[in-house]
C-alpha cells in the first residue's frame, strides 16, 4: 500500500505545509495545480523535490477558489469542469517537462473531489478531460462499497482507477467519509490508526464509525502534511508499513 499526500500547497510569500520533510517519507505526491493554491514558482520547486526522491507525481486540480482553499463546491457546467482540469493538468504537465519528470495520475483536491464521489456528471467531466490529455494517466478515486459503480464509469473512457482509503478519518456504512463538522471524523490516536491499516492489509477491510467493517480496496493511503507533528505521524506509518512489508 502506498503512502499519498496532498503537497506544493504554499503561494507566495505564503507558507504551507512541511513538503520538504514530507516527500521523502511517501511514494505519490499529489501537487497543487495553481487553482486552490500553488504557483509557478512552488510548483516548480514541489516537482524538483519530489523528483529528487523518486515520488511519483500526481496533478491535484481543485475548483478555481483560492480564497477557500478549494473547499467550497462550486456550481459549474460539465464543460467548463472538464475544462478546469486540462488546465490544470497542462500546467503541471509542462513544470514537469520542464524538470524532466512526468505526471503520472490526477486527484481532485477538496470539494472538487467530493462532488466527483457524488456526482456522475462530474465524475464522467474529470474522465474526458483526462482520456483526451492522455489515457495512460490514472485517476485516483475514495475507496467505497460503489466501487464496481465507479469502474464501469472509468472503462467508458479507458482510464485505469487508484483506489485511495484514510485510515485517519471515520468512515461511513457506504464507504463515505464522516464529515469533520461530526464528533469522531478524524481519529487521532496513532495506535488506532496503525490497527486500522493492519485489517486493511490482512482482510481488505475498515471498521466504520458504528463498529460494522466493509470491504474495501486500498491501493494507496492517504496522509497530511500540514504540520511538524504531522511530519512524525507519516514517520510512524511509513516505518510500520515498511516493517510489515
Amino acid at each position: 500500500m502506498k503512502l499519498n499526500c496532498d503537497l506544493g500547497e504554499s503561494f507566495g510569500s505564503w507558507s504551507m505545509g512541511e513538503d520538504e520533510a514530507i516527500i521523502p517519507l511517501i511514494d505519490m505526491a499529489n501537487i497543487a495545480c495553481g487553482f486552490h493554491a500553488s504557483d509557478p514558482l512552488v510548483m516548480q520547486k514541489t516537482v524538483e523535490f519530489a523528483k529528487k526522491h523518486s515520488v511519483m507525481i500526481g496533478a491535484h486540480p481543485g475548483y478555481p477558489d483560492l480564497v477557500g482553499f478549494g473547499r467550497r463546491s462550486m456550481k459549474c457546467s460539465s464543460e467548463e469542469i472538464e475544462a478546469f482540469v486540462v488546465y490544470q493538468v497542462g500546467a503541471l504537465s509542462g513544470v514537469c517537462k520542464a524538470s524532466g519528470a512526468k505526471v503520472e495520475y490526477v486527484k481532485p483536491h477538496g470539494a472538487l473531489y467530493n462532488d466527483m464521489m457524488k456526482d456522475e456528471n462530474i465524475m464522467r467531466a474529470i474522465l474526458g478531460a483526462i482520456s483526451k490529455i492522455d489515457k495512460n494517466l490514472k485517476l485516483m478515486i475514495l475507496s467505497t462499497t460503489k466501487n464496481s459503480y465507479y469502474e464501469k464509469l472509468a472503462y467508458e473512457f479507458r482510464v485505469e482507477l487508484i483506489y485511495e482509503v484514510f485510515a485517519d478519518r471515520a468512515y461511513t456504512n457506504d464507504g463515505f467519509l464522516v464529515p469533520r463538522t461530526q464528533s469522531g471524523a478524524v481519529i487521532h490516536d496513532l495506535d488506532t490508526v496503525l490497527k486500522r491499516i493492519d485489517l486493511l492489509k490482512s482482510e481488505g477491510m475498515l471498521v466504520t464509525i458504528d463498529g460494522s467493517k466493509i470491504e474495501l480496496k486500498a491501493d494507496s493511503m492517504c496522509v497530511h502534511g500540514d504540520n511538524a507533528e504531522a511530519v512524525k505521524f507519516v514517520k510512524a506509518l511509513r516505518d510500520y508499513i515498511v516493517a510489515g512489508d
